[in-house]
């Protein structure tokens, strides 16, 4: 059976926008952080930590047991911007108005906003293994390029990419996590399970969000950039070495 919870979290759901609830999972005690999964995972990927902390960790809007709005033609609706909200939302649901924020990939993605949209929220940052989203569509040229065909083919006008990753959506999925697993077990067939789960019954707005990364997402980091915007909180950033691959230097972005 696909694992569905993680073991000694407390469940619950909560409201965050019209319309939007939150799946999400607490424990522990102390100064809160907030924990947001990447692509094509849920929020089961922080099953190993363990901190002395409140440890919150939701399924992003769009993804896993959280509520998944239909897109309709409005590009706010996956907005990272939008989508920062919703963290900030469902930090003071929990009773939190300042938080640590660390994000994955797709979350952090989203923390990277939240930085920028909510600094008195957010007191500190942890992005883990992804570029700006300028600084991504910038690096990816050539051929080294189709390492991220899935970034073009999701940013796609709506019906194609959902119709064409629906029609062989585990294929699709579990390449993600075949690919990104240097040693196979450190998904677990239980885990690989629940996240092909999640996706499969997500297709729609994971294209959503993957398309506003291409759209509206880069037109407010734009402004951010012209406007010199820059965090105000402390930052860490994991990164793996990319460079090597697609020929950037990831420090020096992120310096930025």
């Amino acid at each position: 059976m696909p694992l569905s919870r993680l073991p000694h979290f407390a469940y619950q759901r909560v409201r965050v926008a019209d319309g939007v609830s939150l799946n999400v999972a607490v424990a522990g005690s102390g100064s809160p952080i907030v924990l947001l999964h990447g692509f094509p995972q849920t929020h089961l990927m922080w099953r190993h930590v363990a901190a002395d902390h409140t440890v919150i960790c939701p399924d992003l809007r769009g993804y896993g047991a959280s509520d998944k709005p239909a897109e309709g033609g409005d590009p706010l609706t996956y907005a990272k911007r939008t989508m920062a909200a919703d963290v900030v939302a469902l930090a003071r649901a929990l009773g939190h108005e300042r938080f640590v924020l660390a994000g994955h990939d797709r979350g952090a993605l989203v923390a990277f906003r939240a930085g920028l949209d909510h600094p008195s929220a957010v007191t500190h940052l942890a992005c883990l293994d992804v570029l700006p989203t300028l600084d991504m569509w910038d690096v990816m040229h050539g051929t080294s390029a189709a390492v991220g065909y899935h970034l073009y083919l999701m940013a796609q006008p709506p019906g194609l990419p959902e119709r064409m990753i629906s029609a062989s959506a585990d294929a699709f999925f579990g390449s993600f996590l075949d690919a990104w697993a240097n040693d196979p077990r450190a998904i677990p067939t239980d885990v690989r399970a629940a996240y092909l789960d999640a996706c499969r019954a997500a297709v729609p707005s994971i294209v959503a969000d993957y398309r506003a990364s291409a759209g509206i997402d880069v037109e407010h980091d734009e402004a951010d950039r012209a406007a010199g915007h820059q965090f105000a909180m402390p930052v860490t950033v994991l990164q793996q070495d990319w460079g090597a691959a697609l020929g950037f230097d990831a420090a020096a972005r992120w310096r930025a």
